[in-house]
């Protein structure tokens, strides 16, 4: 298996697959009397029909077998789909641009720091969710409407990635 090598999730690195989802110091404005900070428009909810409905949920995760194996992408082609983690808690992204089916030298892994969650943009191929807690909850916000909004694609064994995971689970158990 190949190591795929994982990176911080910084806005810059993850433009091409969507948006990183982030409250920074001084971004929004004021609201609510002045006991509320709104860190507005983090990210815009993607549909591809005029019917579609934005939807939140919560899902959740359990952390997947180690070593961590990247065999298979998905993607959504009718809309976006962000994740936003309910704890302070970091988690992995693993993406490919949109387009054909992806290659393994194609996929970019990222590590958020707890407190980002990601908006991938429609048709982006990235991998469930992957945890380094044993289990997680995140607020998802997608599309539900008309259409098959998945698509898959399962990488034979020899072509399958791998995230060396250890020191980044070891680093959440302290």
């Amino acid at each position: 298996m190949t190591s795929i090598p994982i990176e911080p999730l910084t806005a810059q690195a993850f433009k091409d697959f969507g948006d990183v989802i982030e409250a920074n110091e001084g971004d929004g404005f004021g609201i609510n009397q002045g006991y509320t900070w709104r860190h507005h428009k983090l990210a815009t909810v993607e549909m591809d029909n005029p019917e579609d409905d934005a939807i939140i949920s919560i899902f959740s995760s359990k952390r997947r077998p180690l070593p961590m194996a990247i065999n298979m992408m998905e993607r959504h082609p009718l809309g976006s789909q962000a994740f936003m983690p309910l704890t302070d808690t970091p988690f992995l992204v693993v993406v490919a641009e949109a387009g054909p089916e992806p290659k393994l030298a194609g996929l970019r892994a990222f590590v958020s720091n707890g407190k980002q969650g990601v908006n991938y943009s429609s048709g982006v191929w990235h991998h469930p969710l992957l945890i380094l807690a044993l289990e997680q909850n995140f607020l998802v916000v997608d599309r539900t409407g008309k259409g098959n909004n998945l698509n898959e694609v399962f990488f034979a064994e020899a072509q399958c990635g791998q995230l060396n995971v250890t020191d980044l689970i070891n680093k959440l158990a302290r």
